[in-house]
């Protein structure tokens, strides 16, 4: 079995093709040729923690996965990741398990990966001026994956941590070579956005309507089961994509409370879901049909995106005679 650690696995994984195969993955799902049951999680009530399971199979990337995820969010403010993971790979012909690799990178960059994903396919082409909001990992990434579809000139990082923010944003400039923002509400970065990728924990909204500038597009991957990033009225006017209409509308471990709030409280139906990304990919469903047109893509994280992250860490690594090699029996 190939064993991979956390560096060698950033080290090898190129966004640019990440991206793609994500495409491809989307594309899978959308069709019923992949698999990605809901996940199961098993809480850990005294520490508000759960550790959830997500297997996957993507037939485009040869992928055949397994990853355990724990999400303990008292993390935050420490030096242990809110999310930490393992994935396990496998021979999709014979099952036999080939490779298991830190999943805590491959989480970071393919949520990230695909909400740039959704930008290539939702917001409008001149698209320059970037919204950040929150201050971790997962902002970060998102800063850089976004600036890879779209010609980002301008972004502004706000974050409840007004130091965290002032240090996102000076990493940030010099990492991206932009003009990069630390402000003091979420209103304010928002204002005048094209694009606006919230990645928080937060329980009260951090994307309000009265703060979008026509046109957005609205990333949101914070994940908070007593929470939402997306206030209601947003939600309702937003032409509304996902991964998967079943993962996005099942109930915890697996859904969002951005789209189940809304449903709960009559201010939408599930039909409000207008597209899978997988359905944009294909033409099946339109995309954005104006210029002043808001747009949100609500992400929960499906197993198809580890799947194809691993594929591509794991060809690189045997490419580059990269990792240790240790048997099992």
């Amino acid at each position: 079995m190939l064993v991979l650690a956390r560096a060698e696995v950033e080290a090898l994984l190129d966004m640019d093709a990440l991206i793609d195969a994500l495409a491809s993955a989307m594309t899978d799902l959308s069709a019923g040729r992949a698999a990605a049951p809901d996940r199961v999680a098993a809480p850990v009530p005294g520490r508000d923690g759960f550790l959830a399971a997500m297997p996957g199979f993507v037939p485009s990337a040869g992928a055949l996965t397994s990853k355990l995820v724990s999400v303990f969010p008292r993390n935050a403010g420490t030096p242990l990741p809110t999310h930490q993971a393992l994935i396990a790979v496998f021979d999709p012909d014979t099952g036999e398990p080939t490779a298991l690799l830190d999943g805590t990178a491959i989480t970071t960059a393919r949520t990230a990966a695909c909400s740039a994903l959704s930008a290539r396919l939702l917001a409008r082409e001149d698209a320059s001026v970037l919204a950040i909001l929150g201050t971790g990992v997962q902002a970060r990434a998102h800063a850089g994956a976004m600036c890879r579809v779209r010609p980002i000139r301008r972004v502004r990082v706000a974050g409840r941590d007004r130091a965290k923010a002032a240090a996102l944003a000076r990493a940030l400039s010099a990492e991206l070579r932009l003009p990069v923002e630390a402000v003091a509400t979420y209103a304010e970065a928002l204002d005048g956005a094209d694009i606006a990728a919230a990645a928080t924990h937060t329980v009260d909204p951090v994307v309000r309507r009265p703060w979008l500038a026509p046109g957005v597009h609205v990333t949101s991957v914070g994940f908070n089961p007593a929470g939402r990033e997306i206030d209601d009225a947003t939600v309702a006017e937003a032409l509304v994509c996902v991964e998967s209409r079943q993962a996005a509308l099942a109930p915890f471990p697996a859904g969002s409370e951005d789209l189940l709030g809304p449903i709960r409280a009559g201010v939408i139906t599930e039909h409000h879901v207008h597209a899978e990304l997988g359905e944009l990919l294909t033409g099946r469903k339109p995309g954005r049909s104006s210029e002043d047109q808001l747009t949100l893509y609500k992400s929960v994280g499906v197993a198809v995106q580890d799947a194809a992250a691993a594929a591509l860490v794991v060809a690189a690594a045997r490419e580059r005679s990269a990792g240790a090699e240790v048997r099992l029996w």
